[in-house]
């Protein structure tokens, strides 16, 4: 049987979340589909032909090392030492594996500074100062945490991202330290070649990405090195005047800002790419290519896209939008299904095909009241200003309404408390006209629609201030346009 897309999004998500590519792409291999798949025809095996995402790319950045646990330090008050700073660069070349998960083949290279004197001044000094000279080369995994933990639907191309990286590899570095004198000393302590059995090191930290453009993303990032040796600092395996760090390992904050460049011929990266889009984005392209999806084995009998299984209304009308269990919408239920409806957001009597009579009761001529001159129900996506589908039967009728009654009315749009006062100031508007220009588009008068933004200030829900505070279908109901009477 033929299903309606709103039945078919269940069967969807398997495939979607097995198979990271275009699903309408059918194979043929004749591999698929097979006992293992979801039984539509409509899928494929991932491969780099098939997938719709770059999922390569390069970092670099630059930054300054601090040596934080160890005898001699970089800052004042994190140990013995006072505020020497050194550089350090990092370049890596990056592969995502999923929208949340991905792996970092990373070079570092860089040189801190520590202790009471910086080694660069070349001058004698009453107090001990040292520098370390390093080169690592680590795997790091890498973690989107905002894809992870993301849980409601987002059509926005969201622009931030929190990632968390951790990782092993191999260290090489020279320590010099410069001993209290009168004349000005400076002598290499420690040398560590890469690959060697005391070379191994381990770093973890988080960074915050901002995507400026398809190809370029800005980060900051901040990790937290171990170095896994004591000499590390330079002070000596007995440490500085015989004190010596009962931690066993040298250790380093490096804070640095980078860049990662995207590559690929695709639109987006798949670390940009927000997995719960995935199910709307194959629902669209069924919807554009007209497909249909055989799975009712029982039939159905009224052809309204529910099985008769568990369709609770075997004779609906044809061409009438029904629920999930197969029965006919009345929206403003008043007794008259959506399909014969005249006026769908507001009660009527049978007699009047579902619309009210002029005095605001089920009796007398055609003219609604005012108490009913506000349609609700036309409802947004986060972050978008396009009209759904399921916004036309009541736009449709507003269209009638409007040019039947005598007057004219407000075009209000408001948004959800996301983002700032001025960004849902101009959201609020571009949907009251974007909706006004589908009215005259389709037959309204338009000397009788005047558009009013109103972003957040309008909210059908108050409560949702924050939007955290209240669950999806509250915030969706606050993006919304509406009428009222002038």
């Amino acid at each position: 049987m033929k299903l309606r897309l709103t039945s078919i999004a269940f069967a969807l998500i398997a495939p979607v979340a097995v198979f990271a590519q275009d699903s309408v792409a059918v194979s043929t291999t004749g591999k698929y589909p097979n006992a293992y798949t979801s039984g539509s025809a409509n899928v494929s095996p991932f491969t780099q032909e098939s997938k719709r995402f770059n999922d390569w790319a390069v970092s670099a950045g630059a930054g300054v090392p601090l040596m934080q646990s160890a005898d001699l330090t970089s800052i004042k008050g994190f140990g013995a030492g006072k505020n020497l700073f050194g550089w350090s660069a990092y370049l890596s070349v990056d592969k995502a594996l999923t929208h949340a998960f991905g792996l970092k083949l990373q070079y570092d290279k860089g040189e801190t500074r520590q202790g009471f004197v910086d080694t660069r001044d070349h001058v004698a000094s009453t107090a001990a100062g040292a520098r370390t000279q390093f080169d690592a080369i680590s795997v790091l995994g890498d973690i989107n945490f905002s894809n992870l933990l993301r849980r409601v639907d987002n059509h926005s191309p969201f622009r931030w991202a929190l990632h968390g990286y951790a990782g092993v590899g191999t260290l090489a570095y020279r320590a010099f330290r410069q001993d209290p004198g009168s004349a000005y000393n400076q002598a290499l302590i420690t040398e560590i070649k890469p690959f060697s059995l005391g070379s191994i090191f381990g770093q973890a930290g988080a960074g915050l990405k901002y995507r400026a453009t398809k190809e370029l993303d800005i980060e900051g990032r901040m990790m937290y090195v171990v170095s896994g040796d004591d000499t590390f600092d330079g002070a000596g395996g007995t440490g500085y005047n015989g004190k010596r760090n009962d931690n066993p390992s040298d250790n380093l904050i490096n804070i640095s800002v980078g860049a990662t460049l995207n590559l690929g011929k695709h639109e987006s990266h798949l670390f940009w790419h927000d997995p719960l889009q995935e199910i709307y984005y194959k629902l669209d392209v069924l919807a554009d290519k007209n497909q249909d999806v055989e799975v009712c084995k029982s039939g159905d009998a009224d052809n309204d896209g529910v099985c008769d299984d568990w369709d609770r209304q075997l004779d609906t009308p044809t061409g009438a939008r029904v629920d999930g269990a197969g029965v006919a919408l009345d929206t403003d239920l008043d007794g008259v299904i959506d399909l014969y409806d005249k006026c769908v957001t507001v009660p009527g009597p049978v007699e009047n095909n579902g619309c009210p009579y002029n005095n605001g009761t089920t009796s007398g001529s055609t003219l609604v009241s005012e108490e009913t001159k506000t349609l609700e129900g036309i409802e947004f996506d986060l972050n978008s200003d396009r009209i759904l589908p399921s916004n036309t039967p009541i736009l449709d009728n507003a269209i009638n309404y409007i040019n039947s009654t005598p007057g004219s009315y407000n075009v209000i749009g408001g948004t959800d408390t996301r983002g700032t006062d001025a960004y849902n100031q101009k959201l609020s508007e571009r949907r009251a006209n974007n909706v006004k220009n589908y009215l005259i588009k389709y037959g309204a008068d338009g000397s009788k629609l005047n558009v009013i933004g109103r972003g957040e200030k309008d909210l059908k829900y108050p409560e949702c201030e924050p939007a955290i505070k209240c669950p999806e279908w509250k915030n969706r109901a606050n993006r919304r346009v509406y009428f009222e009477a002038k």
